[in-house]
């Protein structure tokens, strides 16, 4: 083991509050949920097979008895103040349970008296509505009438409820996919005696369930006798106790949110054994076509998104249903237009690796145009519900997975981050492991510690650059800024520090080497430079032709030192030979190109990308700081045709994006790019968006392949921690080139650089408290 990588751990480990770590990793032990007093009250309403006038759980009958709300209501203790149509639908399903069997006498009368005081707040559209509401709703009330129960109900009101209630029955009958089959299984408490109870008994589930509800499976059961049924809700008592949840099982969605939770978070890597144990029972049963992963679309998606994401082998087939928007309204999340289950599928239809993977493809263009719609739906008429939701959709729209940066996605992800913890079906729940409270908590205080390490080493940085007098040099963009941030947003873990200077050391310099040849130097003094680099040792002052070439060298031979010196404890051999060649390969190409501007040379398209691919300077930069991330990179493996390709592959979508973005301004220079040898060599290309449009294809064609290397695990000999580097600067090309040239003008990036340098970060119900 590193003796040095482990004490910055401890390091990184005594920073940060152990107290908010080991709770979030009891989360991981038993999957919580809370308990529903309305699926509670349907279960209660089942009657015995033996004595139809006894309860067949007397004990759920007990439980609610026993959980009355002070106001009479039954429910979640802390309610949103307009979830009162949830509060409605549990009461009146518990009053109907207590009825029933004839008991609680106190309890009907104080919760009679909750839904008729709230009763208008039925018909107001304003209010959130649970799923179902509106055909469950009024047959309650017909069945409240038949017990005798007295729910004083106006004409008008009576009539609004029973309109709602044939619209929507309507609507499901119209619907020209199976999505309305569905949702009347899914509400089929609903429905009274009248459904077509073979036809529901269609979508019944391996575990005995309708769709995961112990409340719809209860109205099936007391209706068939059903022995799957009945299994299904013994189960869950057992499991649960007196009372039920409102669905179950919900353990592979529950753990996949908490490892989504804390990898958009930025805080992940506490807790990698945990997420590993997770993803290998999660891939088990993904293997074993498990019932829990492929019925609900939501944890499909994000089970496919996650396990690829992690080097799982896993098909995108298994999307197919839900390719097109036709096929997803089948589901009961397609048929109510469910913004949550569609974004997950939008976020896992990203994750492309394959050259054709046209399911995805497909998800990606219908998914992408319906968030797009209701979103605008969402901000248009105010829906305060879903204003959370809203902010995670307007993010993944505007920003790609693949051109997201870790640490200003997780500052991000935290200032947008919805604090309310329930969710809404046909009653509101939350998971009770999701402590949206300990995660933000955590998130706050590692974005803030780790701060504070990049605030000291961009000093350290700042008397580097000075020392070195590369404020000297008249020609060269002062960029310390824009590559330090590019180190610190993604090798963001404190003790990646080596590797961190690295990158932005060497980003400066490749940037200072760039302009050199671009425009700070003659040719005697680009010569000068090619040949101390390739003589490297024995170099003395008679030898620098300028001023400005001793300081270029200097500071380039010294980082060169320092950073083998630094890998040499790492990686117990001497690397020095290679990252000269790295930087010989550099200058080597860029003198080619100066060649070609000056002799206004056309080279063919693939001479120029070869080229183009080591002179767009990514292999300064990355390529030194491999050895200062962790693993041992031996010379064999340096030398390997995956190295080579993972390096080809970043290289390529870098100088691709740049030359679209820079092709106005370097053409005016009278420099070459892929824009304007695509326009000379293809005969079939003639104006620049033709031209854009292809190479914007071949980038995505190149980067999709990148991805497929560095999440590949059989067969490949580069370390996952090396192949995840040359990802992340794969995403920082992709975001400064995601708009315009964000490197070369500062404004772009100035906003992004505060964020993740200067700004502390501070807990959203604290800013949101400070505003209010």
């Amino acid at each position: 083991m590193d003796h040095g990588l482990k004490t910055s751990r401890l390091a990184c480990g005594v920073a940060v509050s152990n107290g908010s770590k080991e709770k979030i990793q009891e989360k991981f032990a038993e999957v919580k949920l809370s308990i529903s007093s309305y699926d509670t009250a349907w279960v209660a309403m089942v009657p015995s097979s033996n004595s139809p006038s006894s309860p067949y759980f007397p004990q759920c009958v007990k439980w609610l008895l026993d959980n009355q709300l002070p106001d009479g209501s039954w429910g979640l203790p802390s309610k949103h103040p307009d979830m009162i149509k949830d509060s409605l639908s549990s009461t009146l399903a518990c009053v109907l349970a207590l009825a029933t069997w004839n008991t609680g006498k106190e309890q009907v009368t104080k919760g009679l008296q909750f839904v008729c005081s709230n009763i208008m707040c039925a018909i107001d559209d304003k209010k959130y509505t649970p799923i179902g509401f509106h055909i469950i709703f009024p047959s309650m009330i017909k069945h409240a009438q038949v017990l005798g129960l007295n729910i004083p109900l106006t004409s008008m009101l009576l009539d609004a409820l029973l309109q709602k209630k044939e619209l929507e029955l309507e609507r499901c009958t119209r619907s020209e996919s199976m999505g309305g089959n569905a949702y009347l299984a899914y509400v089929a408490e609903g429905l009274g005696k009248s459904p077509n109870w073979e036809e529901i008994m269609k979508y019944q589930r391996k575990n005995g369930s309708l769709y995961n509800s112990p409340s719809a499976t209860a109205a099936a059961f007391s209706h068939l006798h059903d022995t799957n049924c009945l299994g299904y809700l013994q189960s869950l008592l057992e499991r649960f106790g007196d009372a039920v949840p409102t669905i179950h099982p919900l353990d592979i969605y529950t753990h996949l949110c908490i490892i989504d939770n804390l990898e958009r978070l930025g805080i992940d890597r506490h807790f990698r054994q945990e997420i590993e144990i997770v993803l290998r029972e999660t891939y088990r049963c993904w293997l074993n076509t498990d019932d829990e992963i492929f019925s609900d679309a939501a944890t499909c998606a994000m089970a496919f998104r996650i396990l690829r994401m992690h080097g799982y082998d896993v098909s995108s087939d298994v999307l197919a249903q839900f390719a097109d928007e036709k096929k997803f309204s089948s589901t009961i999340g397609g048929y109510v237009k469910d913004l949550g289950t569609v974004l997950e599928l939008f976020r896992a239809s990203q994750i492309m690796i394959f050259p054709d993977e046209l399911i995805l493809e497909k998800l990606n263009s219908w998914s992408r145009q319906f968030l797009k719609q209701q979103v605008s739906n969402v901000s248009r008429f105010g829906d305060r519900l879903h204003e959370g939701i809203r902010l995670e959709v307007d993010d993944a729209l505007n920003f790609p997975f693949y051109s997201c940066l870790e640490r200003l996605e997780a500052r991000r992800n935290v200032e947008h981050y919805n604090m309310n913890n329930f969710r809404l079906l046909k009653t509101s729940y939350w998971p009770l492991n999701i402590d949206k409270e300990d995660f933000v908590g955590l998130a706050v205080e590692d974005f803030n510690m780790c701060q504070s390490i990049y605030q000291k080493e961009v000093k350290e940085l700042e008397r580097w650059y000075e020392e070195y007098k590369l404020h000297e040099l008249k020609f060269a963009r002062q960029k310390l800024a824009s590559c330090y941030f590019s180190a610190a947003a993604t090798l963001y873990q404190p003790e990646l520090s080596d590797a961190r200077i690295s990158w932005a050391k060497n980003g400066v310099l490749t940037t200072v080497v760039d302009d050199f040849f671009d425009v700070g130097s003659s040719t005697e003094e680009q010569l000068n430079l090619i040949e101390l680099i390739k003589r490297w040792d024995g170099i003395l002052a008679p030898d620098f032709c300028s001023e400005q070439v001793k300081i270029v060298f200097s500071v380039l031979r010294d980082s060169v030192k320092e950073i083998a010196e630094k890998a040499l404890s790492r990686q117990g051999r001497d690397v020095t030979n290679h990252l000269v060649e790295i930087w010989l390969n550099l200058v080597s190409s860029m003198m080619k190109e100066a060649e070609w501007t000056n002799n206004k040379s056309i080279p063919e398209m693939e001479d120029y990308i070869v080229n183009a691919c080591v002179s767009f300077a990514l292999g300064p930069i990355v390529l030194p700081a491999l050895y200062l991330v962790g693993p041992k990179l031996s010379e064999e493996v340096v030398k390997d045709q995956e190295y080579n390709n993972l390096f080809t592959l970043m290289s390529k979508c870098g100088r691709l994006l740049n030359d679209i973005q820079g092709f106005k301004r370097e053409s005016k220079e009278g420099k070459l790019s892929a824009v304007s040898l695509f326009m000379i060599h293809d005969g079939s290309i003639v104006t620049e968006e033709e031209a854009v449009g292809k190479l914007m294809k071949v980038i995505e064609c190149n980067r999709r392949e990148l991805l497929r290397l560095v999440l590949q695990r059989n067969g490949s000999v580069v370390p996952k921690a090396c192949k995840d580097v040359f990802w992340m600067m794969c995403r920082v090309v992709h975001l400064f080139y995601m708009n315009t040239d964000g490197f070369t003008s500062q404004t772009e990036m100035r906003s992004a650089i505060a964020a993740v340098l200067h700004q502390p970060l501070t807990h959203p119900a604290k800013s949101n408290h400070k505003s209010d």
